[in-house]
């Protein structure tokens, strides 16, 4: 596995380097005034001593102007002696992108916008606009044009300006190097100071690296590092940002355009200063016209058009906001933020991938992505004060397919904008997740089927039942208390019921009694090996344990991506994979950066796993969810929590787990009761997860198995009672004129503590 970070070094922060290159210019600093006597002076002599070194002025005439500045050519020579002999030039920043399964980009993240291309990949006449206006001999002289540098002071002081470079693209591109390369607000500052020794020092580099590179090399680099204004660095980042178009196809006007930028990008920037980027733009074509690179009609014709018109401004779509599946996007990057082999902290991780030039390739499917967002967006709107939430998994790979909620992302919160990620776990989003009702019960049943409890097995579960917690076994073996647990059905009936049929009805005392044959530490750790995140078994942030008899009615916390990736443990037969957004990273050369297989592990028999399918599939086939039925075989799960604060649905094919969650929440994430919330535009009350989740669920799920193959579960041959979906009721005894059981609805299968456990399906 290769390293990701090899060589990578911590940099400087991008806002201050940002600031220093727009003040710089690209090294000629903007003035609108005459420059003042002593700083032409001041420039004339440093240029006339470090030429004297360089043997291009015959001592004669160099020592009276070193007797004016104070140093003699031996200093000079000595200060060059002193200084390094080469110029590291490390990679430039270059923006990362993230794509989908299939190649297309979702999003693109990067400190600067720039794309590095080669000098090939720029169009001809771009090359000789920028260095018409910057460096007209760039070609003939070396690291310092004496002659260049005399005639750009002249022409400026005569037009009262800057009109032309002065400095050298070697020089420019030195000193763009050094503020790139900063790492301390200290290193900045020496790098941008406007001082004799800076000076001294960016010609010494210059004279190495022109003595090391060739031409073409530094003309290439100094296109790649300029900024050219509005967040675009480099010439093919500006070319696709003002124009729409490669750096290799810029024409003459555009060209102009941008090579007049590097001078000063923030005072010609042509989105906020068209007219001062005209005129601009037409000093450069004059000089170019007048150095014979064009012609004169050529540059009169040019000139005639309006900027306005040649502008085709492509936003700079920078993070996760912008993307196609934001908080899909915003999930890869803090999964890759943990991963300590692109870094050694989060913030160094986060600036590898931001500036390495990096193609992120993920698991997500835009038509699931969309079939997700479309689906939630249906059912739960964006200023409401309930949350909608669905997320997707592959089974046996573990890849996450889409992840979709309610709000977007954004920090307007009068727009229903939030930047917690409901649907992910706490670590990757911010969000704590809610309690999932009913859908634990699953975690029961199937450690009852590992144990080897037939699915025939009669349990009479009455409607209301106050159990000794002393019945419940921990991990030590030990009971789990010596108090006594109140637990309630939904409809406070006695049923008589089997594995397939407490089930599919979800009778909370059926559970209650199945848990203590089990004991909780098997269903408790199963949870854990399938995939959702448990707390300690002896604290929570609710200050109350989950490894708790009450454990079988979810009154955990998790996320749709935890309990999507536990249901598709079932789905893949008793193999866990854990959720997965990513499966490579390539560098710019499309190299392989780091790899990301899927994590699989056998947590349950096939047989067991296939047993859970059998008795799953019965809630959607003729059960609670029976509306949400696919096209092909699905199984599912339904929960609701008390107090109705938030309803599940999680269901599967073989080919993909899905869970589906409305929760009530306030925009900084308090939970609130479901009823009398507004939920799609309508006022809800009696939520439940079968008519309020499994909806959302259906809705995708619809959709999506319409590019799935038909794929059907194994039938769990071999476990014990398999297929007997049914129980022989005992006769109901002879009405006496007393009352009947159903005295309400409830609010919930979960429940905080030890308290009472009715409620919806």
């Amino acid at each position: 596995m290769t390293r990701a970070v090899a060589g990578h070094r911590p940099r400087a922060s991008k806002s201050s380097l940002r600031r220093a290159s727009r003040t710089l210019g690209a090294v000629v600093r903007p003035r609108d005034e005459r420059l003042p006597a002593p700083k032409v002076l001041s420039h004339l002599g440093v240029m006339i001593a470090v030429a004297a070194v360089m043997g291009v002025l015959v001592a004669g005439l160099v020592i009276p102007f070193a007797g004016v500045f104070g140093f003699t050519t031996r200093q000079v020579a000595d200060t060059m002696d002193d200084l390094p002999t080469e110029l590291q030039t490390e990679p430039l920043a270059e923006k990362s992108t993230i794509v989908d399964a299939a190649g297309n980009v979702i999003a693109s993240i990067y400190d600067e916008n720039r794309v590095n291309v080669s000098l090939s990949q720029v169009s001809r006449i771009m090359v000789k606009a920028i260095v018409s206006i910057e460096d007209y001999r760039f070609y003939e002289h070396g690291a310092l044009d004496l002659k260049g540098t005399l005639r750009a002071l002249l022409t400026n002081q005569a037009n009262s300006g800057v009109v032309q470079g002065g400095s050298s693209i070697t020089q420019q591109m030195v000193k763009l190097t050094l503020i790139d390369q900063a790492k301390t607000k200290k290193e900045i500052e020496a790098a941008t100071d406007d001082t004799y020794a800076r000076k001294i020092k960016e010609l010494r580099y210059a004279i190495a690296v022109e003595q090391q590179h060739s031409k073409d090399w530094i003309l290439e680099r100094y296109l790649n590092i300029a900024y050219f204004g509005d967040g675009a660095y480099g010439v093919q980042a500006a070319a696709q940002h003002y124009f729409g178009v490669n750096a290799k196809d810029l024409n003459l006007n555009q060209s102009a355009i941008l090579a007049g930028l590097v001078q000063n990008p923030t005072k010609y920037e042509p989105t906020d200063f068209p007219d001062r980027a005209e005129d601009r733009r037409n000093v450069v074509l004059d000089r170019m016209a007048e150095l014979n690179v064009i012609t004169r009609k050529q540059a009169d014709r040019v000139r005639k058009i309006p900027i306005q018109k040649t502008l085709n401004v492509q936003p700079s779509q920078n993070g996760c906001v912008y993307s196609r599946a934001p908080f899909f996007c915003d999930y890869v990057l803090n999964y890759l933020s943990k991963d300590p082999e692109l870094g050694k902290n989060p913030e160094e991780r986060m600036q590898f991938l931001k500036s390495a030039g990096l193609t992120i390739k993920t698991t997500i499917d835009l038509r699931e992505q969309k079939a997700a967002d479309d689906a939630v967006s249906a059912h739960v709107f964006p200023k409401e004060q309930a949350i909608g939430g669905l997320a997707i998994v592959e089974p046996g790979t573990g890849d996450v397919k889409a992840l979709a909620q309610s709000r977007p992302m954004g920090r307007d919160r009068s727009k229903g904008q939030t930047y917690l990620n409901y649907t992910v776990p706490k670590e990757y989003g911010d969000a704590n997740g809610f309690q999932a009702g009913s859908t634990f019960k699953v975690f029961v049943l199937a450690a009852a089927i590992e144990q080897g409890i037939p699915l025939n097995t009669v349990i009479t579960a009455p409607g209301t039942m106050s159990i000794p917690e002393e019945k419940y076994k921990d991990c030590d073996g030990k009971p789990y208390g010596y108090g006594t647990w109140d637990v309630k059905n939904f409809d406070y009936a006695t049923h008589v019921a089997n594995l397939y049929t407490g089930t599919r009805n979800s009778i909370n005392t059926f559970f209650a009694q199945l848990e203590q044959r089990t004991g909780i530490c098997k269903p408790y750790e199963l949870a854990k090996k399938m995939g959702v995140r448990l707390t300690n078994p002896t604290t929570s942030k609710h200050g109350l344990a989950e490894r708790v008899p009450t454990f079988t009615l979810g009154i955990a916390d998790a996320s749709p991506l935890e309990m999507s990736e536990a249901y598709a443990t079932f789905a893949a037969r008793g193999m866990h994979c854990a959720s997965r957004p990513v499966t490579q990273i390539l560098d710019k050369a499309k190299n392989v950066v780091k790899e990301y297989p899927s994590e699989c592990n056998r947590v349950l028999e096939q047989s067991t796993a296939d047993a859970v399918n059998d008795i799953l599939r019965g809630v959607i086939e003729g059960g609670f969810a029976s509306a949400q039925a696919l096209d092909q075989p699905a199984a599912g799960k339904t929960g609701t929590i008390q107090g109705a604060k938030a309803v599940w649905f999680v269901g599967y094919t073989p080919q993909r787990s899905a869970a589906a969650m409305i929760a009530g929440a306030n925009q900084d994430g308090t939970a609130l009761p479901l009823d009398g919330l507004t939920i799609g535009g309508v006022p809800r009350y009696g939520a439940s997860g079968s008519a309020f989740a499994a909806p959302i669920w259906g809705d995708a799920m619809k959709r999506i198995d319409d590019h799935l193959e038909y794929e059907d579960f194994v039938y769990p041959s071999g476990v014990p009672g398999a297929g007997q979906t049914t129980v022989p009721q005992p006769k109901p005894p002879k009405n006496n004129g007393g009352g009947g059981h159903g005295r309400g609805n409830g609010n919930g299968h979960g429940n905080n503590g030890h308290g009472n456990g009715r409620g919806r399906h």
